[in-house]
């Protein structure tokens, strides 16, 4: 089976239903089926009705966007509020960074996070210091940068990179990454409403293939706490986005093989959630971390570092990384670039038979 259609059967076979069930029973109000798309925009629209001072921008957004999250929002708030900037990623940050900074809620779109670095510098050495240089006396967290990343099966080097760990390392934003519908919308919700710059990242691959039953009412899930998708006893495993179907698909045949596996989704990257990890990791004595970006450098790497100080004496193996590969993100060769079920199941043996 070509890798493309597996992982899109992989989402909506185990991911959609038993994640999306298992997230739903948290949520209050009536639930109507969404993709991934759909609870964007409906949390968007949460936002720009009950905020008669927020705007949604970016480029091709008034028409609803590259991927189409935005349909609707100009005809129903005006173009004055849901608008089309010129292509450039610096100056749509820079915009957003002085419209928050005048009491404004700026909701940044950059179409793809591959090209998310020419406006690097506006959001490390601005927004992420902007509170910290006036001594509190000014501040843009009400600003939001949404960005699709992450493989899409066919986007090559240019349109399928995972920059996460770049934005980790700075103090004074957030990163948040949901792993569906139901959590895209209740952390976006949160990330619009932290008085903190947030640069959140959105799955692109998950944009169709994942379905759920998503509340239809405005609710939030709270950034920097991690959910426990799965309890376990043999060893712990940690991802976020896209990669939490893999995760499951290998947890799930682990059980088979008679490995009991806690899975937990991260949510937030920054402030992780230290705490979830380190209890989980103290219960099973081992600790998996997959992610698609980059093993040298990746945000796997903070976590295993972090969890090594503060569970040695509890670790049964060492702690083991699934991730991409230290190459720029190829097209043809994709499936062997991929953390795939595979390559986790025969870490996660690895691990129990140490």
């Amino acid at each position: 089976m070509p890798f493309a259609k597996h992982l899109c059967r992989t989402l909506k076979s185990a991911f959609c239903v038993g994640h999306g069930q298992r997230a739903l029973t948290t949520q209050a109000g009536k639930a109507k089926r969404m993709n991934l798309v759909s609870a964007i925009n409906s949390a968007l629209q949460i936002v720009l009705e009950s905020d008669p001072r927020s705007y949604v921008f970016g480029e091709d957004v008034s028409f609803g966007g590259v991927f189409r999250c935005t349909t609707g929002l100009a005809d129903m708030f005006g173009k004055h509020r849901v608008f089309n900037t010129p292509l450039c990623e610096q100056g749509i940050v820079g915009f957003g960074i002085g419209l928050a900074a005048m009491g404004n809620t700026a909701i940044a779109e950059i179409q793809f996070a591959d090209y998310i670095y020419p406006a690097f510098d506006q959001i490390v050495n601005e927004a992420a210091k902007f509170r910290y240089r006036s001594g509190n006396q000014f501040n843009c967290g009400g600003l939001t940068i949404r960005t699709p990343y992450g493989a899409v099966g066919h986007g090559g080097h240019y349109h399928s990179q995972s920059p996460e760990a770049f934005f980790c390392h700075v103090p004074g934003i957030k990163v948040v990454i949901p792993r569906g519908p139901s959590q895209a919308k209740g952390l976006l919700l949160s990330s619009v409403r932290d008085p903190n710059p947030v640069v959140f990242f959105e799955p692109k691959w998950l944009y169709r293939q994942a379905v759920e039953d998503v509340p239809e009412d405005d609710y939030a899930i709270p950034l920097s706490r991690a959910e426990v998708v799965q309890r376990g006893t043999d060893i712990t495993v940690v991802g976020w986005g896209a990669q939490m179907a893999i995760l499951d698909q290998a947890c799930s045949e682990a059980l088979q093989a008679g490995i009991s596996c806690e899975l937990i989704d991260l949510q937030t990257l920054i402030p992780w959630d230290k705490e979830t990890v380190e209890a989980s990791v103290k219960k099973t004595g081992r600790l998996l971390i997959s992610h698609e970006a980059p093993i040298t450098g990746g945000f796997g790497a903070e976590i295993a570092a972090s969890i090594v100080e503060r569970c040695f004496l509890h670790l049964e193996a060492p702690v083991s990384r699934v991730c991409g590969l230290d190459t720029p993100f190829p097209l043809v060769f994709e499936p062997h670039y991929m953390p795939t079920k595979n390559k986790i199941l025969e870490a996660i043996k690895a691990s129990v038979h140490f």
